[in-house]
């Protein structure tokens, strides 16, 4: 396609792999990568041979409007995904989670305005949910702030929506629920699990294990991301689940039945949530997607979680990615 694509978050666990998504589907594609003195581009280091230099890279800050700004420019539709998204950092660090999650989504959307971007795709959360009040949870859910991090990305979607309504901006909400990968960070259950069975770890430590999940493979999320790109919907959010759930523990225990092994799980105090903040339960209806993009998970069901859970395993079993990790620590 001609429309050229900017992906923010691009050197995130989600972001490198729509960029490759993108690329080999033929989308012309600039991603926008954090700001450093390393010139690192994140996962996008390690992007596949087949999509290496195949991609622009504009490096910024998603706080600073200026150069948001000159990242726009000339783009017809914009993946918005940068964001602080680690529930334990928004503790002691709330101040961060609105400089980016919320000044970054305005600086996104306001740009997208000034510049007549056709189409701004905004990336919400499940958390955003909060404990289910009722499942399936569907995109009319009541929402529910029960952490610091929770409460920005309502404060986002609530500012990108606004900007549909207000001046008509061609916007639309994705809300994946707990999608999960190679490349994802060790600060998410499943990574957490994998990374300290395969360094040899049989009494592996977590947080709570009761609480329930709907995880879906990334390359299910990336899907939803594309469709809903090249979709004319406006002024929607559209939950990215896989419609099945499953508690931490039982989803510990498939890890290990996927990798072959025993595991025994104990209770680590400082990765429980305060009470009040823990989200008890989450379950996606994916009705809408279906309904309006024709989207389905791949990966739906105990089986597909099995099956993606294998897939994240083999690329956790590479020495070298699981050299990037640091398995005997809890990561914030």
């Amino acid at each position: 396609m001609a429309a050229k694509i900017l992906v923010t978050g691009a050197d995130g666990f989600i972001g490198s792999h729509l960029v490759e998504a993108l690329v080999r589907q033929g989308f012309d594609t600039r991603a926008f990568v954090f700001y450093n003195s390393f010139n690192s581009w994140g996962w996008l280091d390690n992007a596949a041979p087949d999509v290496r230099g195949k991609f622009e890279v504009f490096a910024g800050d998603i706080r600073d409007p200026h150069g948001v700004r000159e990242a726009m420019r000339g783009i017809d539709t914009v993946l918005h995904l940068a964001a602080l998204i680690a529930i334990p950092f928004s503790y002691h660090s709330p101040a961060s989670y609105v400089d980016t999650n919320i000044t970054g989504t305005l600086n996104v959307v306001q740009a997208a305005r000034d510049l007549g971007v056709r189409r701004v795709v905004h990336t919400s959360t499940s958390e955003v949910y909060g404990t289910a009040r009722f499942v399936p949870i569907t995109e009319d859910h009541p929402l529910q702030g029960q952490s610091p991090y929770s409460a920005t990305k309502i404060g986002a979607d609530q500012i990108a929506l606004s900007f549909h309504a207000a001046f008509g901006l061609g916007l639309t909400v994705a809300r994946p629920f707990n999608t999960y990968g190679p490349r994802q960070s060790a600060r998410a259950v499943i990574p957490t699990v994998i990374t300290q069975l395969l360094a040899g770890t049989r009494r592996i430590k977590l947080g709570a294990v009761h609480p329930t999940r709907d995880f879906n493979y990334v390359d299910d999320t990336v899907a939803g991301f594309i469709a809903l790109a090249q979709s004319e919907i406006a002024g929607e959010v559209i939950n990215f689940g896989s419609d099945f759930e499953i508690s931490i523990g039982d989803t510990a225990r498939l890890i290990a039945q996927v990798i072959g092994c025993d595991l025994d799980i104990e209770s680590d105090d400082q990765r429980l949530r305060p009470a009040a903040s823990e989200v008890e339960r989450l379950w996606a209806s994916n009705d809408k997607a279906r309904r309006l993009l024709g989207w389905r998970p791949a990966h739906g069901g105990r089986d597909g979680l099995a099956r993606g859970l294998a897939k994240t395993v083999d690329w956790f079993r590479d020495p070298a990615n699981l050299a990037r990790y640091k398995a005997g620590q809890y990561n914030i």
